[in-house]
């Protein structure tokens, strides 16, 4: 009997490990954080991000919020994966690196109005020849409600463009995630806009790009409908700003990266308050740094750009800015400081700064200009969690509107750079934009870095 039994113990054993590496799982929870309970019966859904976006299954919420999938070949498993939560119509994502078996993900309830929005900075950059003006408009939305609600209604967003303007692409980034487009719909009133995306808790980035007929001067008021800790106004050198008549608030400012631009900023400006100005000549935007190209993180949050922004890149450098990032709705956890972190960090670990350099060059190529407020990063990584330095070093280093804060220790700082880093790997090849030698190459590299980093957090 003990001689039939071992090898059955044996078999036993073999059975179960092959089982349970064949039947992975990844498990939850979804919280509503805006009341602090289980968001029972929340839709759920599985993104397999080794194949791009593809959806790989859906479940709901139980009434603890918990969730679990079981991950096999179809589904990716040992790859990274994207769990995305619905609630009261509005999506939220969390990411799951490869190896992670378990996410928390959070929610938060609707309200039609938030009182405690404010804007970190509106910045307006123009651009001019004898017939046109292009100009760029970012917004930096500050949800600070509490207890948090994410804000939706049919005109969530609202803001004024001149007279005659013609917008030619928005896009929008929620909190933590990657910009994806939107639309500015016309209201009743002339020359007001809104935009219908959620509000969530945190910063939302709002980045457009418009173009009117230009005759040589233009007359703007923006007539805030929102108070901002910055209204910032970039143009080039060769162009002339001039405040609007009893109009004080606007102080000139120099930026240190870009000499060939002029900057305006008014600080502190509250809603209905005189901006008047007006702006005449001609002139373009340099936005290559000195000494370098574009850094891949991009101005506008995300860096790399892809769809209309970038359909003609032999131009877009000329343009006024050139935009949030991929439209991708996914988040972006350190998009601002993605890149300086990800670049130190694998050269430290000898995995080799030549894949960040490459990546960074791809991501440049393919957004032909990143979007610049006077050279300084726009939104960079619309884009670090928390608030984005929106104006950059276009306000002379001083209108810094909202440095990324600071995660809470560098250990994880890096982890969560290297998982958007994958993310971002896995959308660039589902796009087309890289080699699968390379992709192969550069996910080796990432995997290698990210396990490292696994366990030196644990």
């Amino acid at each position: 009997m003990i001689k039939l039994a071992k090898p059955a113990v044996l078999f036993a054993i073999l059975f179960l490990t092959l089982s349970h590496a064949h039947a992975q799982s990844l498990s939850g929870t979804v919280t509503n954080a805006t009341t602090n309970k289980p968001a029972a019966g929340d839709e759920v859904i599985l993104i397999n991000l080794a194949n791009g976006m593809d959806v790989a299954g859906s479940t709901k919420a139980d009434s603890s919020g918990k969730f679990s999938f079981k991950l096999d070949a179809n589904s990716g498993a040992g790859g990274p994966h994207l769990i995305r939560a619905v609630h009261q119509g509005v999506t939220y994502h969390q990411i799951a690196p490869p190896g992670t078996n378990s996410v928390e993900v959070k929610v938060y309830d609707v309200s039609k109005k938030v009182s405690a929005l404010s804007l970190t900075a509106d910045v307006m950059r123009f651009q001019a020849d004898s017939k046109s003006l292009q100009g760029m408009r970012l917004f930096a939305v500050d949800n600070n409600s509490s207890p948090p609600v994410t804000q939706m209604n049919d005109h969530n967003f609202q803001f004024y463009l001149p007279a005659g303007a013609k917008v030619e692409q928005l896009q929008a980034k929620a909190p933590n995630g990657q910009p994806i487009t939107a639309e500015a719909v016309p209201q009743s009133e002339k020359n007001l806009y809104a935009i219908n995306f959620p509000l969530r808790p945190g910063e939302t980035q709002f980045q457009l790009e418009f173009s009117l007929p230009y005759t040589g001067t233009l007359k703007f008021d923006p007539r805030p409908l929102y108070p901002a800790e910055h209204f910032v106004v970039v143009l080039p050198k060769s162009m002339h700003f001039a405040a609007a008549n009893g109009v004080t608030e606007f102080k000139s400012m120099n930026d240190p990266n870009n000499a060939d631009t002029v900057v305006q900023v008014a600080q502190q400006t509250h809603v209905g308050q005189a901006l008047g100005f007006s702006i005449s000549g001609t002139g373009v935007i340099n936005d290559q740094p000195a000494g370098g190209a574009a850094s891949g993180g991009g101005e506008a949050q995300g860096g790399a750009q892809s769809g209309p922004m970038n359909e003609n890149p032999q131009t877009e450098s000329n343009r006024p800015g050139g935009g949030l990032g991929a439209p991708i709705d996914a988040p972006d956890p350190l998009e601002k400081y993605r890149w300086p972190i990800i670049g130190a960090f694998i050269v430290l670990l000898g995995i080799g700064g030549w894949i960040v350099t490459k990546r960074q060059g791809a991501v440049s190529a393919a957004s032909g200009s990143p979007a610049r407020l006077a050279s300084g990063p726009l939104a960079a990584p619309i884009i670090g969690p928390g608030a984005s330095r929106v104006a950059g070093s276009a306000a002379g280093g001083t209108s810094r509107v909202a440095s990324s804060s600071s995660a809470s220790s560098k250990s994880a700082m890096i982890l969560e750079a290297l998982k958007e880093e994958l993310f971002e790997l896995e959308v660039e090849r589902k796009q087309g934009k890289i080699g699968p030698e390379e992709y192969e190459k550069a996910k080796a590299a990432l995997d290698q870095t990210l396990d490292r980093a696994l366990k030196r957090q644990g």
